[in-house]
């Protein structure tokens, strides 16, 4: 069991995810008396600023992106925070920067929010620096790499002077409380894991929508596409955790050995699978925005919406498939899990005029946390024209059931699962690689079979192929 570290390295700590997500999540967890009072928050960047002037920095980010109910002692979390700026494409800097975490007598957890092309140098600068010595860990936030060949590369890169223990590459949908409720509800209830296999569900559905374009992400994103720039990562992490096998223990070994079975059991995506296209001009939420390209400032391939059949060829999922789209410019920003179950094999009421719908589960991740089940119910009244049933939902909102609770964000759990050593919601290298031979796969058969995006108008729910996709096989996407 490793002990907490008592030093937290911040790379790329003048960034927009440190502005939004890291230093918010520190103080908030700092305020709630979860960090130890021994940590030291070392922050480093290209910047040259000094610790007084990175104090004021974090503070103008707090004051923009800390909920007011959670801005309790940010003075008291600022005295934390001491800063050096360091090149990391050079090696002049780490001594200083070595100098300023001092001795970690219990350990040292980095937090690597750079380009993924300065990973190798950074890791060269803290090896030469000695900072990779003794009980160091070490986060990696994502994109790692743009296909498996450059993931290995990163890994090969990271492996040198860390060993797998003591990697932690992060996928913050796996902080979230609700992805991690899906664990809850499959291995804590008796009502679902019997059920959980092909012979009563039906299909899967998989949805990530965003009513955002480019926003600032315009470089970044036109040489990812939405295949790689969530696909990989965050979708398939939410199919592995539908679809995996019940894990020994909840530790991190167990959950993630059983979560790359499912990755490696991936049937590869054939032609008529897959659906690509990008938006053009139209409306979202009223108002109207510009095409793709004309954001761009060019014409693109790349995609901004997919939608995907696949399959897990393994016994527990046999002939159930797994629909995943995901696109920008939708209609509205929601990510949720539909799980559709078989319908009863025989209705006792089809002769008094009454019909049946199946059962479904909806597990919604963002915006709203919650979990619904709708199942049949009869209409009150005396049937003397007939029974009628009807579907009626069974609900839990998560912050309503569990109000008393603070919710946080995900990089709190994610950051303190780091400063304390628990791997369990991180990804494994294995669990890399399989998602990119699978993803590389499918980008093989877009360019062999001259795959091109198709249009569609923003504000809408892709291109109509997509829709085409579900309904040949009588399946409608959950868009109500």
């Amino acid at each position: 069991m490793n002990l907490p570290a008592d030093r937290l390295l911040l790379f790329g700590a003048t960034g927009d995810l440190a502005q939004r997500m890291l230093l918010p999540s520190l103080c908030a967890l700092d305020a709630d008396g979860l960090l130890d009072n021994d940590l030291k928050i070392v922050a480093t960047a290209r910047s040259e600023m000094s610790t007084r002037d990175y104090r004021d920095f974090a503070r103008a980010a707090l004051e923009k992106y800390l909920p007011d109910h959670r801005r309790g002692g940010v003075a008291e979390f600022l005295n934390r925070l001491s800063y050096v700026p360091v090149d990391a494409t050079t090696r002049e800097g780490y001594d200083a920067l070595a100098t300023e975490v001092g001795a970690y007598d219990k350990g040292l957890a980095i937090f690597l929010s750079t380009a993924p092309s300065l990973f190798e140098p950074t890791i060269e600068g803290l090896v030469h620096a000695g900072l990779a010595q003794g009980n160091v860990r070490i986060g990696l936030e994502k994109p790692l790499g743009t296909d498996l060949a450059s993931s290995e590369e990163i890994n090969d890169a990271v492996a040198k002077a860390f060993s797998e223990d003591r990697i932690f590459r992060i996928d913050h949908y796996l902080g979230k409380e609700t992805v991690q409720n899906l664990l809850a509800l499959r291995f804590a209830n008796m009502l679902f894991e019997p059920v959980w296999n092909a012979t009563y569900i039906d299909h899967v559905q998989i949805t990530v929508a965003e009513t955002v374009g480019l926003e600032s992400r315009v470089a970044y994103y036109d040489d990812s596409g939405a295949l790689r720039d969530m696909v990989q990562n965050h979708m398939l992490q939410l199919l592995a955790l539908v679809a995996m096998e019940p894990p020994t223990s909840f530790d991190a070994t167990a959950v993630r050995d059983e979560k790359v079975k499912v990755l490696r059991a991936l049937r590869p995506i054939a032609r008529e699978e897959t659906v690509t296209g990008q938006y053009r001009a139209g409306a979202v939420e009223g108002t109207a925005v510009p095409g793709y390209d004309q954001e761009l400032g060019k014409d693109s391939d790349t995609e901004t919406f997919v939608a995907l059949k696949a399959h897990v060829d393994n016994w527990r999922w046999k002939g159930v498939p797994f629909y995943l789209r995901t696109g920008k410019r939708l209609p509205e920003r929601v990510t949720e899990i539909v799980v559709q179950f078989r319908c009863v094999p025989h209705s006792i009421f089809e002769g008094r005029g009454a019909s049946t719908k199946p059962n479904r589960l909806v597990i919604g991740i963002q915006p709203e946390e919650n979990v619904q089940l709708s199942m049949m119910a009869k209409v009150p009244g005396l049937d003397r024209d007939g029974i009628r049933l009807r579907q009626i939902p069974l609900d839990i909102a998560m912050p309503d059931a569990f109000s008393g609770t603070v919710r946080r964000i995900a990089y709190e759990r994610l950051l303190l699962d780091l400063i304390e050593g628990d791997q369990t919601l991180f990804v494994r290298r294995d669990e890399v690689e399989a998602q990119w031979e699978w993803i590389d796969a499918i980008r093989t058969l877009w360019e062999r079979e001259d795959i091109k995006p198709k249009a569609y108008g923003a504000g809408s729910w892709g291109p109509s192929a997509a829709i085409a996709l579900a309904e040949r096989d009588g399946v409608s996407w959950h868009d109500e």
